[in-house]
Order: C-alpha cells, then structure tokens, then sequence
C-alpha cells in the first residue's frame, strides 16, 4: 500500500476526528493539490453577497450577451476586473457612472439562468476576493455546473425552506450539512436526494438577495462544493 504524506504545516492543523483510510488520503491529495496549485484561486469568491444589481440594458451580439447593471459597487470598480452574477463569474468591459457591462459568451448562456434575464431585474453581485482574505461563506468560483429548478418554497416562522431540483445524470452530489451555492449564495444543504436538496434561509438573506423573488418553477444557478467535486473525481479515478 503507498503511503500518502498529509500536508499540513503542522500538528494543529490536523484535524481531531478519525476518517476512514480513504477519506484521509483522499482529503491529503485535496489539500496537496490545493496548496500546490493555490495560485490558480486568485479568483474566488466566497457566496456572500454584497449587493443587489438591476439589469439597465441586454444587449445581443451575435452569440454573447452584453449586460449593463445599476450597483452602489460600480464606483469601485475597474476594467478587466472580475464580479459575480448570480454565482456567474464575469469580466467588467465598460464602466458608465453607475452603470457597469459584462460579457456572457454563449458557452455561458448555455449552462446558467443569465439567458432568461430582462430588464429591470435583480441580479445577486459579488466581487472576487484575494485567497488571503477572510473566508465567510465556502470556496466559490463562479463556474456553474448546472442550473435548477426551484420545486417548492416553505415558509416557516422566522424563516424559508427552499427546494430545488436538478439532472443528476450529471453526476453532481449534495451532503447532508455540506455546502451549495444557488446563484451565488453560499449555503447550507438540508434533505439531501440524489436529485435535489433543501436550503434554509433566515431572514437577512431573504432580504438582501434575490431570494426574495424567488417562485416555484423558477431557474437557478448552482456551483457544487470543489472539495466535494475533486473528492468524487478521485473517487471515480480509483474505481
């Protein structure tokens, strides 16, 4: 049997619990890699929204989408720099006082919600965080794996239970406990099932997101936890 060497700095930064011999090497290869190649996530984000933009202007060009946002953030903004749409990682091309133009190429419209969107609607914005920086939400990347339909909404005292449903032929898994990000939102997932997951959402966030606006039948953007992702892809590799 290869021995593989878990890669932590020191003592107490392994963790006190026992996992099986296959999760510890496996969660070794994670952090190894992770650390090894750690430049690559310059560009991350962390699901937790800073503000709500309104779509001003859609605007088609051949198979891409120009999206023009009103955001308290655009002041703070700079060409060439990257934002998060609805959990879509995307680059400011033009800046206009309030006003800010991203991209979507086709590849983009394909696999998310962005397609769909008009005028005058909410869009959850995010800008991208340096790794060093507090992490408050989960790793996120802005690349969606699939997009979801929201199956039902439940509102509870003080809080919502949201429902979505997805294609699990797509081989993308939920926890129970683990992380999930529905158009950019960082998560928790609750009634885990091979095609859907619950999420609970407590008032701050219905509030300052555009879950608020969510309805039954609705398309979401989903990215999957990349542990979680680099996990089942070992897993796979192995069998």
């Amino acid at each position: 049997m290869i021995s593989v060497p878990i890669p932590f700095k020191s003592p107490t930064e392994i963790p006190t619990l026992i996992y099986s011999s296959f999760f510890i090497k496996t969660l070794s290869l994670c952090i190894f890699y992770y650390r090894k190649f750690n430049h690559l996530f310059d560009i991350m984000f962390t699901g937790i929204i800073e503000d709500l933009g309104v779509i001003t202007n859609l605007v088609s060009e051949q198979d891409n989408l120009h999206l023009t946002l009103k955001s308290i953030i655009t002041p703070e903004l700079k060409i060439d720099q990257s934002v998060s749409h609805n959990g879509v990682c995307l680059t400011v091309v033009a800046i206009d006082g309030l006003n800010y133009t991203v991209t979507a190429i086709k590849e983009t419209l394909n696999k998310t919600n962005l397609g769909s969107l008009k005028v005058n609607d909410i869009v959850n914005l995010e800008r991208a965080m340096k790794l060093g920086d507090r992490l408050d939400g989960h790793i996120v990347q802005g690349h969606i794996d699939q997009t979801a339909i929201c199956k039902s909404i439940d509102s509870q005292k003080g809080s919502w239970i949201f429902t979505f449903e997805y294609d699990a032929s797509l081989n993308n898994i939920t926890i129970e406990k683990g992380s999930i990000t529905v158009n950019g939102v960082s998560l928790t997932v609750i009634n885990s099932e091979r095609n859907q997951f619950s999420v609970a959402i407590i008032p701050y966030t219905f509030e300052h997101t555009n879950f608020k606006l969510f309805k039954t039948g609705d398309m979401v953007n989903l990215e999957f936890d990349v542990l979680g992702k680099y996990v089942q892809k070992l897993h796979s590799l192995q069998n």
